[in-house]
């Protein structure tokens, strides 16, 4: 296939996937004919869909959202895992409306699902998806895995963040979390 169909499937763009072809860092064997057409050949996998899943809470982190798709491509080149698509979604992480996750999820092709951070996938409950993803020889990979720590005021925003969302409304869901959180700070006395 065309270079520019491959960066197309990745979800990157064609310049972004030309630069790593110059630079030999593609992660996918590819030729240059003498017409200066550049041929992917992508390798064929028996196990399944290896599938990256990039996602932002809303529509004006556009421009962030096609900053992730590229950050999960150059390193999954750089890892040496070759991704089969990209699947982009706008949608909250803390409620369960995201269509495009939900097929991923459902389907059995993709064995590998391959993120950049464990917020992108799910606010709360990635360790259960990975026990039930794993029971079907499927797996999740975090490339970046460094905000694992157990930060107990981060999780706290978000569960005061996720009640107000609910009881209040999106709209003003994380300026009635931080309220929450001022009001309920300790005053030294």
């Amino acid at each position: 296939m065309k270079l520019s169909e491959w960066a197309r499937g990745q979800g990157v763009t064609y310049r972004t996937a030309w630069n790593w072809f110059r630079a030999g860092t593609l992660p996918v064997p590819a030729r240059q004919l003498d017409t200066g057409t550049i041929l992917v050949e992508p390798p064929t996998t028996e196990d399944g869909r290896t599938v990256a899943y990039c996602r932002v809470s809303s529509a004006d982190q556009h421009d962030d959202l096609d900053r992730q798709v590229g950050r999960v491509a150059q390193e999954c080149a750089r890892r040496g895992i070759a991704l089969d698509s990209t699947i982009t979604e706008i949608g909250s992480g803390l409620n369960g409306n995201r269509n495009k996750l939900a097929k991923l999820l459902a389907d059995p092709t993709a064995t590998t699902i391959v993120v950049e951070h464990r917020e992108r996938l799910a606010r709360f409950g990635v360790e259960h998806l990975e026990a039930a993803l794993s029971a079907q020889s499927r797996r999740i990979v975090v490339l970046n895995d460094a905000d694992v720590e157990d930060d107990l005021v981060r999780d706290v925003t978000e569960v005061l963040t996720s009640m107000c969302a609910r009881l209040y409304g999106r709209r003003s869901a994380a300026k009635r979390a931080k309220a929450a959180m001022k009001a309920a700070e300790v005053t030294p006395r």
